[in-house]
């Protein structure tokens, strides 16, 4: 099990000069760094990947920016935007050699509408039919791609494990996984260990976060009970910080951080790897 931190805690957009982060996530004891690729064209994957080398980090996932341009359940140029995007990305990934492209790779964050039930059906497919367009290019290129369900508030498409893994089973790709995270979870499932159980050998990624966005520990997530889920279902992936600040004004309104959840941005990194290489491992 590695350690990894999201760099949305410190800057966005991430582009080959935020690699001077680098030195203080190793500094700090993290094994992996997410990295948010909002435009393809912000970053030298080469570049990124070298001054990973140099500082003793591996990029252990890629995180799909989806945007309202970038939508499978959207309008048609919406749906092909979305999946060029992430294509390109999973070329990239080939460079810096990170295996899971990760997030809600089905539709625009933020998209959450009421649709009657019919219509909803019918997106469901168009996105099946995108993702195993998706998966299949991931499978050549020999990535993982993980599926995020998001709580309510940010989408009304995936919201749950349960559905998360439907997906799984409609798309049929042995490179489509499911991506769990606790600050979601703590919004949509009624037991998350329960639900970490549930996906099992098809959990490729996770999040741990605390319930508020802020330090993990620091909150009121049952963490022992994450701990041994985990280590049921064999869990070997990685365990990614993944907390937003007002410090990042852009990413802050997307995720309606509207207050200072905890004192400082690096209290978030330092204390929260701390709780979760006690309680998580």
């Amino acid at each position: 099990m590695r350690y990894g931190i999201n760099s949305f805690l410190f800057v966005s957009p991430f582009t080959t000069e935020s690699v001077k982060l680098f030195p203080q996530f190793k500094k700090w004891g993290f094994d992996s760094v997410e990295i948010p690729v909002e435009d393809p064209s912000h970053i030298d994957p080469a570049a990124v990947k070298a001054a990973l080398d140099k500082n003793g980090l591996v990029c252990g996932s890629v995180c799909a920016c989806m945007g309202p341009d970038r939508d499978l359940r959207g309008t048609p140029e919406q749906q092909q935007t979305g999946l060029k995007y992430m294509k390109t990305l999973l070329d990239q990934m080939v460079i810096l050699n990170c295996p899971k492209l990760i997030g809600p790779v089905y539709s625009a964050v933020g998209r959450a509408d009421a649709v009657p039930e019919k219509e909803y059906k019918q997106q469901w497919k168009t996105v099946v039919k995108h993702l195993q367009t998706l998966c299949k290019y991931a499978e050549k290129c020999g990535r993982q791609v993980c599926l995020e369900p998001l709580n309510r508030f940010e989408t009304d498409f995936i919201n749950t494990c349960d559905q998360g893994l439907q997906m799984i089973k409609d798309v049929g790709s042995p490179a489509l996984t499911l991506h769990l995270d606790t600050f979601h979870m703590n919004i949509e499932e009624k037991d998350q260990a329960k639900a970490i159980r549930k996906a099992g050998k098809l959990l490729g990624h996770f999040h741990a976060c605390g319930s508020d966005r802020g330090t993990p520990g620091s909150d009121s997530i049952n963490w022992p009970s994450i701990n041994k889920a985990l280590n049921d279902i064999g869990y070997k992936g990685d365990v990614v910080i993944e907390s937003f600040t007002t410090d990042v004004k852009v990413i802050a309104r997307a995720a309606a951080i509207w207050r200072r959840i905890e004192p400082t941005t690096n209290e978030i990194a330092v204390k929260g790897l701390k709780f979760l290489k006690a309680t998580v491992k």
